[in-house]
């Protein structure tokens, strides 16, 4: 789909239906513009205007959708993705206090004292799992994980893989942050792999300019010192 570099002007009414826009693609990750009027129940000419006046503005990014397998004949179809701009729209953006701070902690204290305030940070991953579980009984712990970093901020689901699970997370509410301190990310994925008891794997990160952040985790639980492979 071609835009045009004509200046896009939209009435105000316009703002909640792009507001839905975004927030789709926040929830399900990067769409096209026939999911996006499947989704929002609107016409394949309205969403192609949304994401028009979007793109142009910066908070939307298109790029060629990736297709395995064999293709049609063809131009492969835009998908749509939130940029960092788009992102920031969402009053999630984190000011230069929280960078500044960390960067004083990690200059008087070391980057030992980053890693065990990421550690803190994560916390609430172990502290509502089990309350989760509970009212959730039959939900896969990969499943009740995500909904408790749904409600962290984290927008996240659950994929199922061959080899296991993929945790998709399509926000990441420190992704500012942690593009300068990584801790933050491997706190996390070390608070998840604790938790679940195997060696995750995270495969990619917002903060490191991925449209999502992916975590793969295997079928097969860690072995405890003593058991037998």
């Amino acid at each position: 789909m071609e835009f045009s570099r004509t200046p896009v002007v939209t009435p105000e009414g316009d703002a909640p239906t792009r507001a839905r826009v975004i927030r789709s693609i926040l929830e399900n990750g990067p769409l096209t513009a026939a999911d996006l009027a499947q989704r929002l129940d609107l016409t394949p000419a309205a969403v192609r205007r949304h994401l028009e006046h979007l793109v142009e503005i910066g908070s939307l990014a298109a790029e060629d959708q990736r297709v395995y397998g064999s293709r049609g004949r063809g131009r492969p179809a835009k998908v749509f993705r939130l940029t960092d701009a788009g992102r920031d729209e969402l009053d999630q953006q984190y000011d230069d206090l929280a960078v500044l701070a960390l960067r004083f902690l990690s200059e008087t204290q070391g980057d030992d004292a980053v890693m065990e305030f990421a550690r803190r940070r994560v916390a609430f991953i172990e502290r509502d799992f089990r309350t989760v579980a509970d009212l959730n009984p039959d939900l896969s712990p990969a499943e009740v994980l995500a909904k408790v970093l749904t409600v962290g901020g984290y927008s996240a689901s659950v994929k199922a893989l061959p080899i296991g699970d993929q945790l998709c997370q399509q926000h990441c509410p420190v992704s500012h942050v942690a593009a300068e301190f990584p801790q933050l990310c491997e706190a996390e994925t070390e608070a998840i792999g604790k938790l679940l008891g195997r060696h995750v794997q995270r495969l990619a990160t917002i903060a490191h300019g991925d449209g999502v952040c992916t975590t793969c985790i295997p079928n097969t639980p860690e072995k405890k010192d003593g058991e037998s492979a």
